[in-house]
């Protein structure tokens, strides 16, 4: 690809930025705004894109001229946007996130992550362990890998060898369906985004795509939809059949063990979960040839994923954790992890959309359900409005009185400023807060306020 000038129309999301990155390293200029650089939001990000050499604009279209080649727009952007408004007006190229990310993806040896959940964490993994075994991998993740935040780096991507790239594949958007991976991972497929019928053609499209696939022998699902692959390796935990399984396992309050076709292998990251995510992640680095003693060996060291059960800080003896688990197969993972160790566990949830809580509204409440033991605690606020259309007839207080009435102690709580004084009253030594929630960069900065507030309190 020659030198290009790129503008990313919302550069300040997870997935735009982190192409960004990857195409500055690549030799390309690049400019973007965001209407939340404009309203004085994320000032760290935006410091830390400019120091990279990203030049920002307000999203007024002043940034879009004659001289930009291509006008990336992410789905979440809407054509009536100024700056999409200028670019159709002087004849710029737009093209999707996705579609940029394709083109990057397609230039050498592509591993690219797909699944309900584990996908940030299998992606950032398998780039680790490629790291540390002296492939110099390119990494674009949808979460902030915690080993590459180096500022002004902002650790959702890792620039290396262009030709070769390992890339999280979203199909919340459909966008999945635009990579042909030589090497894909299926994690999981559940309830999630989009009816179960249209998650298997999805995905099992994407594996089709392959030369190479690594599937998860306990989701029965993926196991059927590549069931007439040729290339097919399977990963699992104390099953038979899987070609890279992880037995005795152990949950420690640091992380866990395990052993994974007779290596041992100690992470940092804890529960059963990343257990699962480590062995898919070993199994795909060993398509590319890298044993399971070096990957295990390297993941021994890897450090996670921002917001995936990321402890903010302990005060009183409480501990207060910040986790993206935001559908009933993150949430259900995410409690039992926390439950593997003694004492409460004070979760404060904030769903994510009126159409997906909706749509997942029986699952959340089993996964609270059966998750809390009777002296735990779920509070939720209102429902996350990001904005656009939506059919606003559900509220966060339908899904706790249906948790109360399974016995479980649930509140509704609307205003964040009460839940910080809630948590501030009722956690006691040797609880621990979590406050769950997706795609709403503030509830970082709440978890740390209920820590201030718990740290602040007369004991």
């Amino acid at each position: 690809m020659k030198t290009q000038i790129f503008f990313f129309c919302g550069i300040g999301g997870s997935g735009m930025s982190a192409i960004a990155q990857v195409l500055l390293h690549q030799g390309h200029a690049v400019r973007g705004s965001d209407r939340s650089y404009d309203q004085g939001e994320n000032a760290d990000l935006y410091a830390r894109l400019q120091a990279l050499g990203v030049v920002l604009f307000p999203q007024d279209g002043s940034g879009v001229d004659e001289d930009v080649d291509v006008l990336v727009v992410s789905s979440a952007v809407e054509p009536t946007i100024l700056d999409v408004q200028a670019g159709l007006d002087c004849g710029v190229a737009i093209c999707k996130r996705a579609e940029v990310l394709a083109d990057l993806f397609h230039r050498g040896t592509g591993i690219a992550v797909g699944g309900t959940s584990g996908k940030s964490t299998v992606t950032g993994m398998i780039g680790y362990i490629l790291s540390r075994t002296g492939r110099d991998p390119t990494v674009i993740n949808g979460g902030i890998m915690r080993d590459v935040v180096q500022p002004p780096r902002l650790g959702n991507a890792l620039c290396g060898d262009a030709e070769l790239v390992v890339i999280e594949a979203d199909e919340s958007d459909g966008t999945i369906a635009l990579y042909e991976p030589t090497v894909a991972v299926l994690t999981n497929i559940s309830l999630d985004h989009k009816p179960m019928a249209e998650l298997e053609s999805l995905f099992g499209a994407f594996c089709a795509r392959a030369k190479d696939v690594v599937v998860n022998h306990l989701c029965a699902r993926s196991m059927v939809l590549t069931q007439g692959l040729k290339r097919r390796v399977t990963f699992g935990m104390d099953c038979e059949g899987a070609d890279v399984c992880a037995t005795d396992v152990a949950l420690l309050p640091d992380g866990s063990q395990c052993v994974v076709n007779g290596q041992s292998c100690r992470l940092r990251v804890p529960g059963r979960h990343n257990v699962a995510n480590a062995v898919a992640a070993i199994a795909a680095c060993g398509v590319l040839g890298i044993s399971v003693r070096d990957g295990t060996e390297a993941l021994g060291d890897f450090r996670g994923i921002g917001r995936r059960l990321e402890v903010v800080g302990k005060a009183q003896g409480v501990t207060v954790i910040d986790d993206f688990a935001h559908n009933p197969d993150k949430i259900a993972a995410s409690l039992a992890t926390l439950k593997a160790q003694p004492g409460r566990v004070l979760s404060v949830f904030q769903p994510h959309g009126f159409g997906p809580t909706r749509f997942l509204m029986d699952g959340l409440i089993s996964a609270f359900v059966n998750g809390m033991d009777a002296d735990d605690l779920v509070i939720m606020s209102e429902i996350f409005y990001a904005g656009g259309t939506a059919q606003k007839d559900i509220s966060s207080g339908d899904l706790i009185d249906q948790i109360a009435r399974a016995g479980r102690r649930a509140e509704y709580i609307k205003r964040r400023e009460y839940i910080v004084a809630r948590l501030a009253e009722e956690a006691r030594e040797g609880d621990r807060v979590v406050v769950m929630g997706a795609r709403d960069d503030s509830l970082t900065v709440f978890a740390r306020d209920i820590l201030a507030k718990i740290e602040s309190r007369v004991r």
